[in-house]
């Protein structure tokens, strides 16, 4: 929990932050969500909206980042105050990319839209982005609460994610080797399964951020961090 201030406006300014971090949160997850749901249901208008719908991430982020610049200038916070501060820019910059991760997919949906569609592929986009998605509602759930009971568990997910991306990698090269017209689509998915891939990895990002906040200590780097497409290879006929 914030501590509480005897000047009640520097109370207000980092409850500002904390508002600006919470609308960024719930946009970016229907963002993602929106371009999910259009990828699977070959909706281009929705996905129309999910592009139309990044530029308020961007704004936000800024606004975030001008304020805490003016706090830090105005109030020379130390410790919690100040992991609070930093947190939110870190925050801010990495619900913003996951913004754009999400309409990439969005735009990924218009490109094929309307053309061939190999159904497991979808499906397994659709599992992918459901665990990413509920990684990054967690992880934003701890940062409201300024909690740490569930940031270890949060984190480890992500080793969960690269393993269904590098399955679903491996069955989107199977595709497009067993018949030509899959290339084009599964190509796209490819790089909608990737962006889903490093939303999990911003969330990470923001547990490890969360714990910073709340403990005022750093989590251990010694975790895996990558996925292993680079080791598929697939043998032709």
């Amino acid at each position: 929990m914030q501590q509480s201030h005897t000047v009640s406006a520097y109370d207000e300014e980092l409850k500002s932050l904390a508002n600006g971090i919470a609308a960024m949160g719930g946009h970016a997850e229907r963002m993602v969500e929106q371009a999910v749901a259009a990828l699977a249901g070959d909706d281009a208008g929705l996905a129309q909206k999910v592009i139309a719908d990044d530029p308020f991430l961007d704004r936000t982020q800024r606004e975030i980042d001008d304020k805490a610049i003016r706090i830090i200038a105005r109030r020379q916070p130390m410790a919690g105050d100040l992991r609070e501060i930093i947190g939110a820019i870190r925050i801010s910059g990495d619900l913003e990319r996951v913004g754009d991760l999400g309409k990439n997919i969005a735009k990924r949906v218009v490109a094929i839209s309307g053309g061939p569609r190999p159904i497991g592929a979808f499906r397994g986009m659709q599992a992918l982005s459901e665990l990413a998605l509920n990684q990054l509602k967690e992880v934003l759930d701890a940062y409201a609460e300024r909690s740490v009971d569930r940031i270890d568990s949060i984190r480890d997910r992500d080793n969960e994610i690269d393993a269904i991306y590098t399955s679903l990698f491996r069955e989107l090269l199977t595709y497009m080797m067993e018949d030509p017209r899959n290339i084009s689509p599964c190509t796209h998915l490819l790089f909608c399964a990737k962006n889903v891939e490093r939303i999990g990895d911003h969330a990470t990002n923001i547990a490890e951020t969360v714990y910073h906040i709340a403990t005022g200590s750093l989590m251990s780097m010694d975790r895996p961090k990558d996925d292993k497409s680079h080791q598929v290879v697939m043998q032709g006929k």
